[in-house]
């Protein structure tokens, strides 16, 4: 087990100061960060990696950045990430994890959402690769282009210094975008005192099972999950940098295309802890046969956190079978609930004994919204120290246990707003409250997800979550992993809604007995439990 000094953070400590703490505390100990292919692997200790922050931060005043400022970072997984996004964090400046375009160019998609968002928050640089300003001068995005900073560029500037700013536990320590799933993306305004309570009600949640916080017996965390996400950058990055763990991290396209080096990292590195959505999870069990799981040793990780999108017992149940006989322990399964207005921890399973679920309640639904499959629900914990979860109607009023409401919270990790969309902020926070937009139901004390409030689909009358109708294919297609499926509703003249499926298959066998298969991927079976569902089947040719 780890023995380190943990003094107690005070609530007012500016966030850029947990890397002055690191590198006093535990200076031997550090972050290791793998190239894109897996075969080279560096790593600085905390003091280094504190000393290159500050020195990107002179860089930053050198080029005029001033506290307050925005900053895109716009990389993927890499030193230049870590030093740009700390850098101007020391600085004083609102850096922005923005996801990095393609490796051979930009694509119009994210030049305009590059473009947006320099616009929208007044960017002053945007780091990213020389590719994407090149790219942008050449359509005429004059604005993005003189703000384009290639991390080349920024290593080569001069170092001026500076006077480190004192910001108050309120102020706004960074930006972090949502998933923009529903719409353009939003900038979360995170505090630092926000940013702190995170890293301990993680700390203890995550140690509750375990009878001590995470500090106390984890050695290491192994992530593959992306920076500019906030379950890359604050539930790893931050909460490592204040546990003083040792942190490895991975690109994701590493992850996707050889999941066998993160197992490899996670039975290699003592007493360990990894979060990762369901699909990640997923995407072992469909690309390890049991020939490529030999040699994995996984009695090590501790807690296996899931969560950013539904949680499948299928799958928990699948990856238990599969990596039990190494190691994988079944009670290692931790689901959770986070959001980024939320900076992002909300509830964790404290209780230790894997996946537990309950049938979807038949009561109590909010504006119609049920289920018309037996659906079964994974219990995504408590709350986390400090923090509260109402269930409310759509009038407001609370709900009681078992029905199906829309989820507030409240507590010290809720935002303070979105960056320059008053009307927004308003309607998410009310009365102290964050309204998260999701669906569920709290039982004995413990949150329950059913799906989000915006994404019914109402079909024939019936309203549906759009998770019931890709899980249905996915059971049929044995997706879900790397190859998925996505529902969602369209108007089509007076017929009202009409749901689509986009199912993405792979089919191996394309014989002549197998091509109409391989043309239709879903089984008679699987037609009959969507149309069940109300959905209508139509040819690329209806379009």
């Amino acid at each position: 087990m780890p023995s380190r000094d943990f003094p107690a953070v005070a609530p007012e400590t500016p966030l850029a100061d947990l890397l002055d703490r690191a590198a006093q505390l535990w200076p031997e100990r550090g972050v290791t960060v793998f190239d894109g292919r897996g075969r080279r692997q560096d790593r600085r200790t905390y003091l280094e990696l504190r000393n290159a922050a500050h020195q990107t931060a002179r860089r930053w005043t050198g080029l005029g950045l001033a506290p307050g400022d925005r900053v895109l970072v716009a990389l993927p997984t890499s030193w230049d990430f870590l030093d740009a996004w700390l850098g101007a964090l020391v600085r004083g400046a609102r850096p922005v994890a923005v996801a990095p375009g393609a490796a051979l160019g930009a694509g119009q998609a994210h030049l305009d959402k590059i473009d947006g968002l320099v616009e929208r928050l007044g960017a002053r640089f945007v780091v990213t690769r020389d590719a994407l300003r090149d790219e942008a001068a050449a359509v005429g995005r004059a604005a993005l282009a003189s703000r384009a900073l290639s991390a080349e560029a920024l290593r080569a500037t001069a170092e001026t210094s500076f006077e480190a700013p004192r910001p108050a536990g309120e102020d706004t320590a960074f930006l972090q975008l949502t998933s923009g799933s529903t719409g353009v993306p939003r900038a979360v305004q995170i505090p630092h005192r926000a940013a702190l309570h995170n890293a301990l009600a993680s700390d203890l949640a995550i140690g509750v099972p375990h009878g001590a916080p995470t500090h106390v017996w984890a050695d290491s965390m192994v992530s593959w999950l992306p920076l500019h996400h906030d379950m890359g950058l604050v539930g790893c990055l931050l909460l490592s940098i204040y546990c003083g763990h040792e942190l490895v991290l991975m690109p994701p396209a590493l992850f996707l295309a050889r999941p066998r080096v993160w197992l490899d990292q996670l039975s290699r590195r003592g007493e360990v802890f990894a979060p990762a959505p369901n699909f990640g999870y997923q995407l072992c069990l469909e690309r390890l046969d049991a020939e490529a799981r030999e040699g994995l040793a996984l009695g090590g990780w501790r807690a296996a956190m899931t969560g950013a999108e539904m949680v499948r017992p299928d799958t928990v149940r699948a990856m238990v079978e599969a990596f039990g006989p190494h190691g994988f322990r079944a009670d290692a399964f931790r689901p959770c609930f986070g959001l980024a207005e939320a900076t992002l921890a909300v509830t964790f399973d404290l209780v230790g004994r894997g996946l537990r679920t309950r049938p979807l309640p038949t009561g109590g639904d909010v504006d119609g919204v049920s289920s018309s499959v037996d659906a079964e629900i994974a219990c995504l914990g408590a709350p986390v120290v400090d923090t509260e979860v109402a269930i409310v109607a759509p009038d407001g009023g609370r709900l009681e246990d078992g029905a199906i409401g829309e989820v507030l919270v409240r507590g010290p990790g809720v935002f303070t707003g979105y960056w320059g969309d008053p009307e927004a902020t308003a309607e998410s926070l009310r009365d102290g409250w964050l309204v998260t937009g999701d669906l569920g139901f709290v039982d004995s004390g413990e949150l329950y997800l059913t799906g989000r409030s915006k994404d019914v689909l109402i079909l024939r009358g019936h309203n549906l979550m759009p998770h019931e109708i890709e899980w249905q294919a996915e059971a049929v297609t044995g997706g879900g992993g790397a190859l998925r499926s996505g529902a969602f509703s369209v108007t089509r003249d007076a017929r009202g809604e009409l749901a689509v499926l986009v199912v993405e298959t792979q089919e191996r066998d394309v014989s002549e007995d197998n091509r109409e298969r391989a043309a239709d991927p879903l089984s008679d079976v699987g037609r009959l439990r969507a149309q069940a569902l109300g959905v209508t089947f139509l040819s690329l040719d209806d379009q």
